[in-house]
């Protein structure tokens, strides 16, 4: 059996079908939208195992890109749990085939309350479809599972659709990737974004005067392990930079260059940056200038305090 045909026929099917489900967005998706953009409350997302499973996906999604919103459990909801509504939030409840029991029998209940639902299944005639104020179209032709029983391809369908609504709120409500960062300051975006210059620089930086012997600048290098130094005048200002670069393409051109010094082989006006700027800032400054390291000044951009490399 060759297994690479069958799984590449149904990412194809998959795919297929996601293509699909683009097809179909209508009015409805934008009215989805719309309801969970202006309520002042939360996405409230419900639906039973593997529509479930999708459900607490959707809500990570939603209040990590700023909708506000929470995952209630259909069979907890319908002992007790109802009470952690608001009148202000909008339900989104999930069930491919609209009749699930623990979902269907939720809506006498929603329904007194008032709020609005978003109807995530196959059929516009099921029963959560026709209570529903926005039916959100999910059906698929079949699933991949070659008995056409196991939810896969509905299952990848639900969740396209969550990430389809997640998306256009971020465009809505203006997501950035500033809040973004801020609700992610463990993961490696919020460092980048949080982190600032000063956080993560070198000081003090490896430093040589213009008139500094070769010999004595490649010991200062090599005692930092940054490859680098930071030249400086007297009275403190900086006045350009030497890298290991610099030293080999300077003793290939010229070995006499071991007895010259560092003003013969630095490179003058290195770039720099604020040690208050944010570490994505610097590191996009460097790939944009292909280099893979910046003098830091102050915040005042009057005295160097560090230096700060790509990978810090």
């Amino acid at each position: 059996m060759n297994h690479l045909i069958i799984a590449k026929a149904a990412l194809t099917a998959q795919s297929q079908a996601i293509a699909q489900l683009a097809e179909r967005l209508d009015q409805d998706f934008q009215h989805a939208v719309e309801l969970i953009r202006s309520c002042k409350g939360r996405a409230v997302v419900c639906g039973m195992g593997k529509s479930g499973l999708i459900g607490q996906k959707m809500v990570a999604t939603f209040a990590s890109t700023g909708t506000p919103s929470f995952f209630l459990h259909p069979a907890e909801a319908f002992h007790g749990d109802l009470g952690m509504l608001k009148a202000s939030d909008v339900l989104i409840l999930i069930s491919y085939s609209g009749e699930t029991e623990e979902v269907v029998k939720l809506i006498p209940s929603l329904k007194s309350f008032g709020n609005p639902i978003i109807a995530m299944t196959s059929s516009n005639t099921s029963t959560l479809a026709k209570h529903a104020d926005v039916w959100l179209d999910v059906s698929v032709e079949r699933e991949v599972c070659p008995n056409n029983l196991a939810p896969t391809t509905s299952t990848l369908a639900t969740m396209a659709m969550g990430d389809a609504l997640a998306v256009a709120l971020i465009k809505a409500i203006g997501f950035k990737p500033m809040d973004f960062a801020r609700y992610h300051p463990g993961g490696s975006l919020g460092r980048k974004l949080l982190t600032r210059v000063r956080d993560v620089m070198h000081s003090p930086a490896p430093q040589v005067r213009p008139d500094t012997p070769f010999h004595d600048c490649l010991l200062v290098m090599t005692k930092s392990r940054l490859g680098l130094a930071l030249v400086l005048e007297p009275q403190g200002k900086l006045i350009g930079i030497v890298t290991d670069g610099d030293l080999r393409r300077s003793l290939l051109e010229n070995p006499s260059v071991l007895n010259e010094t560092v003003a013969n082989v630095m490179t003058a006006t290195p770039h720099t940056i604020r040690s208050d700027a944010r570490l994505a800032e610097a590191e996009a400054y460097m790939l944009n200038n292909k280099i893979r390291a910046l003098a830091v000044l102050d915040e005042n951009n009057s005295a160097v305090v560090g230096v700060v490399e790509i990978f810090d």
